[in-house]
């Protein structure tokens, strides 16, 4: 029970619907156990004694009986549905502020297709067992005790010998449930493989097109499908195996009960009524042991689901506000590193080693190196979405863990080199950093990052939705709508990762010129593999495996025979050649 007091927090508060909705189970529960009562006192009172005239009267309270049973069992199963409802619904939405807050490191190796099962199929199996699961274990106690007692009171004798083999009963779920846990373990961890396969596919699908992977991609997924179906028919067979012998098992118990019972009815031990009621009373003993599987089985997969929610609200939130950290309007944006190392992981080498520069508001610094030299390693520091491993980080002469995290990153915009857009208008998603722009301000941003001509032409302007991650948008278009997304945010730090990559040399053009005019008064950091990026930075920093190799102007870095003017004559140099050789 350590999982449910661990999400007490969740449930407890609306403990109201359930503490009623158990009440009123225990009036249903009561009804039920009345009508072998009933029917016992119809035989023996009435139909054997005569008394013919208070059938009317028996009939009338086994009705109202009827329907008090059954509006108690829809309060009880509504109630106990808000009860599930709720408490999910704020878990759920603890889980997704939980997703939105974790940082970088988490999602460098997290599975999108299983957090979307985490939040999804295992949020459910924890709200069934909340709305259904525990209110029926309840109902299966108090059946079985009220049953027991009513059928002792009747006949001790005959409960004896009806109870002789329900001991086999309960061996035999107990052997269920410890064969059957393991199953559904098996298909909740093979269903979330596959959510994830599928998850994968839909995103690579272009990637997927243009190889013309498609039957080797069917085949993957027939893999994980097939496990999957596998898994469930392995859980089929054992309810096959296990329900029909439970099933001969209750059989037996109510054999020996009309043979008994019979025998008891013959000598004039009991009466004909006491054996009637005693048949039904069996079936509510037998039935709540039968499904007692089903509902242990409920109860380890919520358990096991909640396991797997627990996990992702303990996980570690290593960016976070210190006490007392500085909540600040516009920063200068004078940022300063000082001897600052990096590492993603402790048995990976250092992604940045001793890397120290300092950036002054209003200039601008480039970055280049070959892939995986450490380039947006630097730029992630800045916008804290890492913490450094050694050295500090300052900005306006302060170390950045001083601002809150909301200052930093409203004082930051990213243009990230993969450009991601949400499935809403044109408008929204140039606003996204600064919803409360204007119209205006929208447009303008538009316009300095060279989008405003082809958005004008869409359907519906700046209103028009777009489809999921930018559906129906070309590569560059999309990454001028994410540069006009970090323009409007008027930020005093601005990060271009690569940000021109996907579009052609003349509109790449237009936007560094625009770029000018926007940096102006801003610290701008350039991550470029095209020089033609970085010829206006104030200084440029080569970097080779975390290092910083040289730094200084494109025109002394030109007068070096470094790794700067060996990049420069690969992208100059050899494609002169190449066009010379082409007439």
């Amino acid at each position: 029970m350590d999982t449910f007091k661990r999400l007490k927090d969740f449930y407890w508060p609306t403990k109201r619907y359930f503490i009623w909705s158990i009440i009123l189970l225990l009036f249903v529960t009561a009804f039920t156990v009345a009508y072998p009562v009933i029917l016992q006192i119809t035989i023996d009172s009435i139909i054997l004694d005569q008394n013919y005239s208070w059938i009317p009267y028996v009939a009338i309270g086994f009705f109202l009986i009827t329907m008090l049973k059954g509006v108690a069992v829809f309060f009880h199963q509504y109630l106990g549905d808000l009860f599930g409802i709720h408490a999910v619904y704020e878990l759920r939405n603890a889980l997704y502020k939980k997703l939105q807050y974790l940082p970088f490191r988490y999602y460098d190796n997290a599975r999108t297709g299983d957090l979307m099962s985490r939040l999804t199929a295992d949020v459910e199996a924890f709200r069934f067992f909340l709305s259904f699961g525990f209110a029926q274990l309840i109902n299966i106690v108090m059946l079985v005790l009220l049953s027991t007692a009513i059928m002792f009171y009747y006949s001790i004798p005959l409960a004896l010998v009806t109870f002789a083999a329900l001991p086999f009963l309960a061996v035999t779920v107990y052997q269920f449930d410890k064969r059957v846990h393991p199953a559904f373990s098996d298909i909740r961890k093979s269903l979330a493989g596959m959510t994830t396969k599928v998850q994968e596919n839909i995103s690579g699908m272009s990637t997927v097109k243009s190889l013309s992977k498609e039957s080797y991609e069917m085949g993957r997924f027939d893999v994980k499908n097939t496990d999957y179906k596998d898994k469930y028919i392995h859980t089929a067979n054992i309810w096959a195996k296990y329900f029909p012998f439970m099933e001969l098992i209750g059989h037996i118990c109510v054999v020996i009960l009309l043979g008994y019972g019979g025998l008891l009815v013959i000598n004039g031990t009991i009466q004909p009524g006491v054996l009637v009621a005693f048949f039904s009373l069996i079936w509510f003993i037998i039935n709540p042991l039968m499904n007692l599987g089903f509902i242990v089985n409920t109860f380890s997969q919520s358990k096991a689901s909640g396991e797997r929610l627990i996990q992702v609200l303990d996980e570690r939130e290593d960016i976070f506000d210190k006490e007392g950290a500085l909540e600040m309007g516009r920063l200068s944006g004078h940022v300063v590193f000082e001897q600052v190392s990096h590492q993603y992981d402790e048995e990976e080498e250092l992604a940045l080693q001793d890397i120290s520069f300092e950036a002054s508001p209003g200039k601008t610094i480039g970055l280049i190196g070959a892939t995986g030299s450490g380039k947006t390693s630097i730029t992630q520091l800045i916008s804290r979405f890492y913490e450094p491993s050694r050295g500090r980080i300052l900005i306006d002469g302060r170390p950045i863990t001083d601002y809150t995290l909301n200052t930093i990153r409203r004082n930051t915009g990213v243009v990230l080199q993969e450009s991601f857009l949400f499935s809403s208008s044109v408008k929204d998603n140039i606003s996204y950093g600064r919803p409360d722009a204007t119209m205006d301000e929208i447009v303008d941003a538009a316009k300095r990052a060279d989008a405003h001509d082809f958005i004008s032409e869409l359907p519906n302007g700046y209103d028009t939705v777009l489809g999921e991650r930018g559906g129906g948008l070309s590569g560059g278009q999309k990454q001028r709508i994410a540069i006009a997304r970090a323009i409007c945010v008027d930020p005093s730090i601005l990060i271009l990762d690569d940000a021109t990559s996907a579009v052609d040399m003349e509109t790449e053009a237009k936007i560094q010129a625009a770029f000018r005019e926007v940096m102006h008064g801003r610290t701008t950091f350039i991550i470029a593999h095209r020089i033609s990026s970085l010829l206006h930075a104030d200084e440029i920093i080569v970097l080779d495996k975390g290092n910083i190799v040289e730094r200084g102007t494109h025109a002394t870095l030109m007068q070096q025979d470094g790794a700067y003017k060996r990049i420069y004559d690969l992208q100059y140099k050899d494609h002169k050649q190449f066009l010379q050789g082409a007439r």
